[in-house]
């Protein structure tokens, strides 16, 4: 059934490309020209760009190209955000971001909207590292960071099957768009990542399209130090809610019975062996081994606690797309309207 479906439909889908531009009226036309005449619409936002964007634009004289300028610069996630609105008011069923500097290469598309297309997933997004032997071509300090932002980035979103999670080349279902809380999407290059959580939150599956890295003569605005100081810490808030919210709010299974145990068990046992490290220096008396077991013994179990959550919470990724869910509740509406209406034909016909 699911096949059938969707096999049916997917060539009725509106497809919108969204670029936030910014600085990059340079590579904007190759851009554009890239982008295949299967996209319906090209939502261009103009992020208080100072250089001759706008002029780039209009010389192609595209109609699919609907152009949108800020007045103040608002950052990656404040121009997607804006063009996902505006995607929306176009009805379109999978939205499609593209960077304007030409890292993204338009020939990927095909696969990148494939698993939603497919309804496989709701969020599909690029994978660089799954090109071992294209990596070089990654400025190596961006590659290392990737590497620290991907675990950290894992632990904050609940998606530990993903890879490269700040790569922009990202497209995402309408259904999916339409359930997340656009409040939460933070404005600027933590955009990705907060989409991330976001996506979580609401169930959405989420999968990783294998993709070359592709790195010309183009700038970067993105500051490594902000990266490092910021990045971290947006990602442990996102972690905290994240666990408070799945495994506390709104549930609770073995993963808050084993943090719970684990917090207590450790917390007890750096307590009481700290407490008693500390006599042992006062009174230059060594603790017995009775003491110190009962230090180290919680500490143990607690991490061995901590393992087993994580081991859990790794299980416990979305599998069921959100537009499969939809599609079968109008089903069972359906169906149970069908079986209402012939209840009550048959009901008439009883009674005459």
């Amino acid at each position: 059934m699911e096949k059938l479906f969707f096999s049916e439909n997917q060539n009725n889908q509106i497809l919108a490309v969204i670029i936030p531009a910014y600085r990059c009226a340079r590579q904007i036309t190759d851009v554009l020209r890239s982008i295949p005449p299967y996209i319906t619409h090209i939502i261009i936002v103009d992020d208080a760009s100072p250089d001759n964007l706008a002029d780039e634009i209009t010389e192609l004289q595209d109609e699919r190209i609907q152009y949108i300028r800020h007045q103040q610069n608002q950052g990656v996630g404040g121009a997607m955000m804006t063009g996902y609105k505006q995607a929306l008011s176009l009805d379109a069923h999978i939205i499609i971001k593209m960077d304007g500097d030409g890292q993204m290469d338009a020939r990927y598309l095909p696969a990148l909207i494939a698993p939603l297309l497919s309804g496989q997933a709701d969020f599909a997004k690029g994978n660089r590292f799954l090109h071992l032997n294209d990596l070089g071509q990654m400025p190596k300090l961006r590659l290392i960071g990737n590497f620290g932002l991907t675990f950290l980035t894992k632990l904050a979103s609940g998606y530990w099957q993903i890879f490269d999670p700040n790569n922009g080349f990202i497209a995402i279902h309408r259904e999916a768009l339409s359930l997340i809380n656009s409040k939460n999407i933070h404005p600027r290059y933590f955009f990705e990542s907060s989409l991330l959580i976001e996506l979580n939150k609401i169930r959405a599956v989420v999968v990783d399209v294998s993709m070359p890295a592709r790195y010309g003569n183009e700038i970067s605005s993105l500051s490594i130090t902000h990266s490092l100081f910021n990045f971290p810490f947006n990602l442990l808030k996102g972690l905290v809610r994240r666990i408070f919210r799945q495994y506390f709010l709104y549930d609770f299974t073995a993963v808050s019975l084993f943090l719970t145990l684990s917090f207590i068990l450790m917390l007890f046992g750096g307590l009481w062996g700290s407490y008693h490290w500390y006599l042992s220096i006062e009174t230059n008396t060594a603790a017995t081994t009775g003491t110190v077991m009962l230090a180290v013994l919680p500490v143990i179990l607690g991490f061995q606690l901590l393992v087993q959550a994580i081991v859990l919470d790794i299980q416990n990724r979305p599998k069921f797309p959100i537009q499969q869910q939809k599609w079968l509740n109008s089903q069972h509406t359906q169906l149970a309207e069908t079986i209402g209406v012939d209840q009550a034909t048959h009901s008439t016909h009883q009674q005459k």
